[in-house]
């Protein structure tokens, strides 16, 4: 492996590990349950019963999540900009307010302008414990920027170049201001199967699961929580 991709994966490795620590903030088990369901809020979640059935995550493990997103969203949404506030922490060396903004649109499943503790837990359980088709959906969704069901170049380019800004002194200047274009070039020779210009869901999938660097890295997540 490149010490350039090396780099990278020890970077998104800890950037897993901060995201839950960031969702623990400074918590202590007592009485979460009570504040689940006592404390009061514009938005109500739903109970702690219901979502441990419509997730893959344990009444604990929601218990824990739902006070580390009250402690940043104590009206029980969060909008675009504080959700972009609150993902720049993660990279403080770069600017991530675009690929933020790609990655509210992903949680936003309802698209009402606004990520509830529901559609934040909905798309956790699906990149933390879903299975490589969920997973690999769910990233799809991501990079279809307009939602039509097929990945353009267009689209490929926007959300590479909002990566690289993301990244910041992590890839420049040893990335070269041609990078994010010869990126999407790469990933459209190795998954537009039948060369029509667009990369579908079925040409993503496939093309995915035969290549061993997105497979582990795939795996990044699955030891967060």
């Amino acid at each position: 492996m490149s010490q350039c991709r090396k780099r990278c994966k020890r970077q998104l490795t800890k950037v897993a590990r901060y995201f839950y620590r960031f969702l623990m903030g400074t918590l202590t088990q007592d009485s979460v349950e009570d504040d689940f369901e006592l404390s009061t809020v514009c938005h109500r979640p739903e109970s702690m019963d219901k979502l441990e059935e419509q997730t893959k995550f344990t009444k604990k493990e929601l218990q824990v999540l739902y006070r580390g997103f009250k402690n940043e969203c104590p009206s029980g949404v969060v909008n675009e900009e504080n959700f972009k506030n609150i993902y720049s922490q993660f990279f403080p060396q770069g600017d991530s307010s675009m690929y933020a903004h790609f990655l509210f649109e992903a949680f936003d499943t309802d698209k009402n302008g606004s990520v509830s503790f529901e559609d934040f837990v909905f798309g956790l359980s699906i990149i933390l414990r879903g299975t490589i088709n969920d997973r690999l959906n769910w990233a799809f969704n991501l990079y279809d920027l307009n939602k039509d069901g097929c990945i353009t170049k267009e689209e490929m380019l926007d959300i590479m170049k909002s990566i690289y800004d993301m990244m910041g002194k992590y890839t420049y200047p040893t990335m070269m201001d041609d990078a994010p274009r010869e990126h999407v070039e790469s990933f459209f020779q190795k998954m537009d199967q039948n060369r029509d210009g667009v990369v579908t869901i079925d040409e993503f999938i496939d093309s995915c699961k035969k290549d061993e660097n997105i497979m582990q890295s795939m795996q990044l997540f699955d030891n967060v929580i």
